[in-house]
């Protein structure tokens, strides 16, 4: 694809679902290459349709108020860059070759889905991660603790997104405070919740992943620094790069990085955590 004149019948056309500060920095990016760039969101006066050429003001979960704009607008590329989306649209705009959603529809949809994205790494890929149940009622929740994932252990809902709706689980008085938590965070959508293992670490890290088309002409995978955070009571409070890990961690890592984005596809920067 090469990129034409924004404004013009040549533009290649970028629309950014969700456009917060991050989505600013990626608008103005984009411009520098050339590129017609379309901001949406669910409010009026983000920090994205301060500098995106068109700007509009939906609701991101309507399915079909979505696809109007996207029927209407025609971009070439569909960036989200929040969680709250009609991702059945998405999907069925992938499908139909309407536009290329990045990295790929499906990856968007997993990301937002602890059950599927769980039950993918760990039933599909392999890959190790702590005991974990799903539940959809209290007693139910209560019961899987029982069963094996045990003590000390963390709840949140299926479908959420920064840390929303997380609670850690000591011991049994704390089980009925985390479902309430977890169901008031969560939405009409998600009526389910994940319980897991709480793992004891030393660090948290974030790989950023990335999948790009390299010197051969094919898709291929390059790593960031790995990047450490600080985590109180569900809220972001640091992080640094790079976080030092022994060769082996790294190297690990790397592997199991690699291993779910290659499944995932497309291409893209994969925040890998």
């Amino acid at each position: 694809m090469k990129n034409g004149t924004p404004l013009n019948q040549s533009a290649t056309r970028v629309m950014l679902l969700g456009s917060g500060f991050l989505g600013k920095e990626a608008i103005v990016a984009l411009q520098r290459f050339g590129v017609e760039t379309i901001a949406v969101d669910c409010y009026p006066q983000v920090p994205t349709h301060q500098v995106a050429h068109r700007s509009y003001v939906i609701d991101l979960t309507h399915a079909d108020a979505l696809r109007e704009l996207i029927a209407q607008e025609k971009p070439h590329i569909i960036v989200p860059e929040t969680e709250t989306i009609a991702t059945d649209v998405l999907i069925e705009i992938e499908q139909t070759g309407l536009a290329q959603v990045i990295p790929t529809a499906r990856a968007v949809s997993l990301s937002i889905n602890h059950q599927y994205l769980r039950q993918l790494a760990t039933e599909e890929l392999d890959l190790p991660t702590a005991r974990y149940a799903f539940a959809s009622s209290y007693n139910e929740l209560q019961m899987q603790i029982n069963r094996g994932v045990g003590y000390p252990s963390i709840v949140k809902p299926v479908m959420s997104c920064s840390s929303k709706g997380h609670s850690v689980v000591k011991g049994p008085e704390d089980v009925k405070a985390a479902w309430d938590y977890a169901m008031s965070s969560s939405g009409d959508n998600c009526r389910s919740v994940i319980v897991e293992e709480f793992i004891k670490f030393d660090y948290e890290i974030t790989l950023l992943t990335v999948r790009a088309v390299g010197a051969t002409g094919e898709a291929e995978t390059f790593f960031c620094e790995p990047i450490g955070y600080l985590q109180k009571q569900g809220d972001y409070v640091e992080s640094w790069q790079p976080q030092r890990m022994t060769p082996t961690s790294k190297h690990r890592a790397h592997e199991l990085a690699k291993k779910l984005t290659d499944n995932l596809g497309g291409l893209g920067i994969f925040g890998v955590e």
